[in-house]
């Protein structure tokens, strides 16, 4: 009833840290994939598809995952919590988003592992064919093509020019190419050369990209195209009517192509019709006002385009303001000084702007003391000007200004002015206690100022920089996040103010529809209380019994400052409450001894007139979760036939932090795993799972518990692969990643590598390694090593294999007796200089191998009592490849005799 348990080929050692490795997989339909100096993989997708790359790390603690592309760019992104891997994914890739994708491996222990692949995305625009002629030669170009990668691998543009009845080929091949312009020049243009034309692009089929042809006509006939507006400029239209503007070519061979766009890609009215060159627009508005071209093309040439402006009748609502006397002091409006009243109003098209003045309904011309001026009709807005020279009593009364369109389209525009004697220049005012305003938080808050005078002035509002005073220049943004905002009543309304908005306002007077005087202003303070920040907001803390601590609640800032209150709470518990001193800010909370009761959550509450900020301190005795160990080998094995077990090995984050942990409990079967001793920092902790019947997947979770209760959970997946229940037979020709559970011996120089011949780079190991796998496939895979350099004398590779239960109660042979196994291989030995000093294969000196074994695979068989080594060995300075595959292990003696044994080097 003895269990014999080992390893088909060694034991691998069991480290508790390891430093990370990293590798790149890809999935999905990639046009093609290929290696490049054994370091990069260069991934080739098509512009529109999705990119999903993995990368696959090993380490413990368990590295973070940290993608970038291009060494650090802007796609950088912090790899998820997947345990083996990061998946980088990229729906809808297209061009801009090629380039070296690099995978970044770290976990604290050596350096960071760095691997990388490149993207290469193909994409083919849609031609752009142009023709240009001149009268003594032609040039056909192929326009501008853009084609990516710029990869010079794996694709090639070629562009082939064809004329009919003359056999002319031009080809052009670029590697690299990205917008383009391939020229065919014809010198001394000839008769004969008038002809058909094709151009082609291709990418030679790669990602199914079909080849691309533009066709060409040349003839005495040819020419770029011209054309001309059968309309004026500008158009001047009303709003309302319809709008026609015609464009017609007048030259061009082929006939052209008309089309309407307008400046920056702006869209063309929704309601516009375009047929063939005549854009019709209905119903225009004046949105609709704007430049608009005609654009010809016959690809000869350059394209023709003309423009036009359309021009719809309109005018804005006008503004006035009155000026007194500029020669007196006195703002005032008196008998015998000077006054000036400013009418302004914008229109389109200006020039067709028309002012006129009234007196109390009275038509009004200029004369000595009544002198009407206008700006240049030119001038937008247009203004004119109503002085009033020696004012006298009969001049006070109400003066229009009439503004209109000549040719009509717009209604009138009428400004009332009343100058009399109280007409008087405004004066501003804030109430009394309204000049220094408190609010809180999210209340709503009308800041006022009081204008008199007549008429009443519109009323500027502006914030002023810190620092600044009346005069100062206001540039920070109003809380609509405008320079500036106006008021007709002098009410400055501001809804859920915010911290952000406390400073200073400035109410102004506006010149405009008021006197054009020095504007008068007025600053108001407002301040925003705010209830105090504090850090941190929430907190865990895991702590043992019988400890001290100290929690700290910190003030970050608060508005007002002073007269600051704290509280301390555990629970519903008052702790202890107190003022902060004037250069304070944080307050503490001491536990000499924690005790069961001392357990909760400590809340620090910190106020103010506007509130309160909390601080929340979870005090638990949660022991925190343990971290598996990924990078256990071998952790399938076999209890009897169709029962397998599992290795589960961990360590625990920060053991000492709470009590000793006194159990764990895992999720399979509610089983408790019980610690009888105190786990340290670091240390690898091992439980067999047994009884495991199905071959499928596990979940298993892990749980600490310590006399407080039950700590963090951590999960993992355990899946796996049944190899061989009964151990009869077992075959492995490497074909998958997994390599049929193999392993490298870590505590070896140098690892076996898994290739076939179809990624071998034969550039730096000429004449040697297998030509393709046993099976004769070159896309096949074998395990490979290669001894020349950097391999030093006495370098080892290891290789081992799954771990197999060879109990006796499983053996076929009669009264249990342990078996014996045949293990069988396929080995390829080939090197110029592979000599009799190298040894090969040793395995516990059952089976020797060395020297040049021929260009071509060999079989080898040897019994095992049960365990062995296969391990590669270099010994001279020379140049040679070994490779194995097609591993295969049988219960019995092997049929044939196993090889001679060779003798082994000195001093071995």
């Amino acid at each position: 009833g003895v269990s014999v348990w080992a390893r088909c080929f060694s034991l691998v050692p069991v480290f508790q840290s390891a430093p990370p490795t990293v590798r790149i997989v890809h999935s999905g339909q990639a046009c093609n994939v290929e290696e490049e100096k054994y370091s990069e993989r260069v991934y080739t997708i098509r512009e529109g598809e999705t990119l999903e790359l993995q990368c696959l790390v090993t380490g413990h603690p368990r590295p973070q995952i940290r993608w970038t592309k291009t060494a650090g760019g802007a796609s950088d992104r912090q790899g998820d919590q997947a345990p083996h891997n990061d998946t980088l994914k990229i729906q809808t890739i297209n061009r801009h988003q090629g380039g070296r994708y690099y995978c970044k491996a770290e976990n604290g222990l050596g350096s960071p592992a760095i691997k990388s692949i490149r993207v290469d995305v193909y994409c083919k625009d849609t031609q752009k064919d142009t023709k240009k002629y001149t009268q003594k030669d032609t040039k056909i170009h192929t326009g501008t093509q853009k084609h990516t990668p710029t990869s010079p691998f794996g694709w090639a543009s070629t562009v082939r020019t064809h004329k009919k009845r003359q056999k002319y080929t031009k080809t052009h091949t670029n590697n690299s190419i990205r917008g383009e312009t391939k020229i065919l020049k014809l010198k001394n243009l000839r008769p004969q050369d008038y002809s058909d034309y094709t151009c082609v692009a291709s990418v030679r089929s790669v990602c199914a990209i079909d080849d691309k042809s533009a066709h060409f006509s040349l003839s005495n006939r040819t020419a770029p195209p011209s054309i001309k507006l059968l309309l004026d400029d500008p158009l001047v239209v009303n709003p309302g009517e319809t709008v026609s503007l015609v464009c017609v070519a007048s030259g061009g061979d082929p006939p052209p192509t008309l089309m309407w766009i307008r400046p920056e890609g702006e869209e063309l009215p929704k309601r516009s019709v375009v047929n063939r060159g005549t854009l019709t627009i209905p119903a225009v508005t004046v949105d609709d006002g704007g430049v608009y071209s005609c654009v010809a093309s016959n690809n000869v040439g350059n394209s023709a385009k003309k423009s036009t402006t359309v021009l719809v009748r309109g005018m804005n609502p006008g503004r006035f303001w009155i000026t007194p006397d500029p020669y007196h002091n006195d703002d005032n409006i008196q008998i015998g000084r000077e006054v000036k009243i400013s009418c302004q109003v914008e229109a389109t098209p200006p020039e067709e702007l028309a002012f006129g003045w009234l007196k109390n309904g009275r038509p009004l011309r200029s004369s000595e003391r009544m002198v009407i001026t206008h700006t240049d009709t030119d001038v937008t807005p247009g203004t004119t000007n109503l002085d009033i020279i020696d004012l006298k009593f009969t001049d006070f009364g109400t003066y229009t200004c009439v503004a209109s369109l000549r040719n009509g389209g717009s209604p009138e525009i009428s400004i009332d002015v009343n100058i009399s004697s109280t007409t008087v220049p405004p004066e501003l005012t804030v109430p009394r206690g309204r000049s220094h305003l408190v609010a809180q938080e999210g209340d709503t808050v009308d800041l006022q100022c009081l204008v008199s005078g007549k008429p009443k002035p519109i009323i500027l509002w502006s914030r002023v920089e810190e620092g600044g005073g009346a005069a100062a220049t206001g540039h920070t943004p109003m809380p609509d996040g405008s320079a500036q905002m106006e008021s007709y009543d002098g009410v400055l309304r501001i809804s859920n103010v915010t911290r952000d908005m406390g400073g200073t306002y400035r109410c102004q007077t506006s010149q405009y529809n008021g006197f054009n005087v020095k504007p008068r202003e007025a600053l108001i303070q407002l301040v925003v209380q705010f209830p105090p920040t504090v850090e941190p907001v929430y907190t865990e803390i895991r702590q043992a019994l019988g400890r001290a601590f100290s929690l700290t609640c910190r003030l970050l800032r608060a508005h007002p400052a002073r007269l600051l209150r704290y509280e301390w709470k555990l629970g519903s518990r008052l702790l202890t409450v107190g003022q902060f001193g004037e250069q304070k800010d944080d307050t503490n909370y001491h536990v000499r001894a924690l005790n069961r009761e001392g357990y909760g959550e400590y809340t620090c509450d910190i106020t103010n007139e506007a509130g309160a900020g909390r601080c929340t301190f979870l005090v638990t005795g949660k022991a925190y979760a343990p971290e598996f160990y990924y990078d256990t080998y071998g952790a399938l094995w076999q209890n009897r036939p169709r029962v397998y077990g599992f290795k589960l090995q961990w360590t625990q984050m920060e053991p000492n932090a709470v009590d000793r942990i006194v159990a764990y409990r895992l999720g399979i079967r509610q089983q408790e795993i019980t610690m009888d001793r105190t786990i340290q920092k670091g240390e690898l902790l091992t439980y067999n799972l047994t009884e495991l019947v199905k071959p499928e997947s596990y979940l298993v979770r892990l749980t600490p518990i310590t006399h407080y209760g039950e700590g963090d959970t951590t999960e993992r997946i355990i899946t796996y692969t049944p190899v061989n229940p009964h151990l009869r037979e077992f075959q492995c020709g490497f074909e998958d990643e997994a390599l049929c559970l193999f392993s490298q011996d870590k505590t070896e120089e140098f690892d076996w590598t898994r290739h076939s011949a179809a990624t071998r780079d034969t550039k730096y190991t000429p004449n040697t390694g297998p030509s393709s796998d046993h099976a004769g496939s070159k896309q096949g895979f074998y395990m490979y090593i290669e001894t020349s350099r950097p391999r030093l004398e006495g370098d080892k590779a290891r290789l081992l294999s799954p771990t197999f239960n060879m109990n006796t109660k499983t053996s076929s042979l009669p009264g249990g007796v342990a078996p014996t196994y045949c293990v069988s291989f396929y080995y390829h030995m080939y090197g110029k200089h592979i000599g009799k000093k190298t040894r090969c294969f040793r395995a516990l000196n059952v089976f020797l191998l060395s020297g040049n074994q021929g260009n071509r695979w060999r079989q080898a068989k040897v019994n095992i009592h049960p365990t062995m080594v296969l391990e590669g060995v270099r010994w001279v300075r020379h140049r040679g490849d070994i490779a194995i595959d097609d591993i295969a292990i049988e219960e019995g003696e092997c049929k044939d005799p196993p090889p001679r044994v060779s003798e082994p080097p000195e001093n071995t």
